[in-house]
């Protein structure tokens, strides 16, 4: 039986609860030249319900988005297939000093609770980490891949 494929609208409560738990995606952001530029990411939710992602300051992302901060995010699922689901929103690029609190934020809801929060607070300076924050605005249904349901009967 061939897999069909779906795309399921959902609400932003649904979306907030399915972004929650999948940490990779492809970060879209725009060159000069109008091209887009992709970077694969981990990201993350913070608790003001914005996409998160990590970055250095001289990264081509976080160098496109401070000249146009119209973002968009495919949030994948672990297993290459599975469901993912395209974002869309206005980005804003933290840098350092400023980074280093909403960093914690980011390391918290990707993975938890650290050991030595001081120590990590310290590698985030040393390292001089921008954080990207996208405030979702728009966003496409749940996908999965597939045959489309005409074709499968």
């Amino acid at each position: 039986m061939p897999q069909i494929a779906t795309n399921t609208t959902v609400s932003r409560t649904e979306l907030e609860d399915f972004v929650r738990t999948r940490h990779q995606g492809i970060l879209l952001t725009t060159r000069d030249d109008g091209s887009p530029q992709l970077s694969p990411a981990t990201c993350g939710l913070d608790t003001g319900g914005r996409l998160v992602i990590s970055t250095y300051p001289d990264r081509a992302k976080a160098v496109n988005l401070r000249k146009r901060p119209a973002a968009s995010v495919c949030v994948l699922s672990e297993k290459f297939g599975d469901a993912w689901v395209q974002v869309n929103g206005t980005a804003e690029v933290i840098d350092p000093p400023d980074s280093v609190e909403p960093l914690v934020e980011y390391f918290r809801c990707i993975s938890g609770e650290h050991p030595d929060w001081d120590e990590y607070r310290e590698a985030m300076r040393r390292q001089a980490k921008s954080l990207i924050r996208i405030t979702i605005e728009t966003w496409g249904p749940i996908a999965t891949g597939g045959f489309p349901a005409r074709l499968a009967g």
